[in-house]
């Protein structure tokens, strides 16, 4: 009688045993498995068996991981203080290594973007990191999925979200942006009289008149347009007026 009440509790155990040692692997994991210490293989996914005691299951989730770089403060080649953050997009394409080569590889990959961020924006000048964003984001990615490629990890996109400056810095850009919009306006001026004065000259040809005189009937046109008591006229507007009253007096 005790002999088949020890041969039941131990049959119940050795299924318990074979029990705990089904596990599901989802599609998007792997079983990284350790026999007695030592890396055996990867399983999965589905229904894998796992030697209880003698082997360790770890799961690796083999999907993308969007990880947010932290604030980091850098100077840039120019000597100007910024607040850089951004955004890290990788995933695990080799489970063993991600386990065997790194402690943890989400800790060491941010710490890896972070001082990364710092080195290349660091390398940088103020005007390309507003103005050639893209650029640096790949040379971010490049230095970042190099560094973590014996991880067994590959980043897929590094982007910077947002350049924080000092306030003082943000009055500089300010007045720089009106300076370039007045220097463009005053460029589109000087090219629209450029062109009024070479219409000025082919009409002064025309008429026989100087193309100075031309000028001025256009600004007293313009003139008269305002409430005004007194204008001068210059002696030159004679010789035009000869001139019209010549062609006038031909018809």
């Amino acid at each position: 009688m005790e002999l088949v009440s020890f041969l039941s509790s131990f049959i119940l155990v050795a299924l318990f045993a074979l029990a705990s040692g089904i596990k599901v692997i989802r599609e998007y994991e792997r079983a990284v498995i350790f026999r007695l210490g030592r890396l055996v293989d990867t399983r999965g996914p589905g229904l894998i068996f796992v030697i209880p005691i003698i082997e360790k299951m770890e799961r690796v989730d083999l999907r993308v991981v969007t990880m947010d770089i932290p604030p980091q403060e850098v100077i840039t080649q120019d000597n100007i203080p910024v607040r850089i953050d951004g955004v890290l997009y990788f995933k695990i394409t080799d489970p063993q290594k991600a386990m065997v080569a790194v402690e943890d590889y989400t800790f060491a990959t941010k710490q890896l973007a972070q001082t990364s961020l710092r080195g290349v924006a660091g390398e940088a000048t103020f005007d390309e990191i507003l103005a050639e964003r893209e650029k640096i984001n790949d040379k971010l990615h490049e230095v970042i999925d190099v560094a973590t490629d014996p991880w067994g990890i590959k980043v897929s996109n590094v982007e910077i979200k947002h350049v924080e400056i000092p306030e003082n810095m943000q009055r500089a850009i300010a007045r720089q942006a009106e300076a370039e919009r007045v220097r463009r306006s005053k460029i589109i001026l000087a090219e629209g009289e450029a062109q009024a004065a070479a219409k000025l000259k082919e009409a002064g040809d025309t008429l026989g008149a100087d193309p100075i005189v031309l000028r001025y009937l256009e600004v007293l046109s313009e003139a008269s347009k305002e409430n005004s008591n007194t204008i001068i006229f210059p002696a030159q507007m004679m010789d035009v007026v000869n001139v019209l009253k010549d062609k006038l007096d031909r018809r």
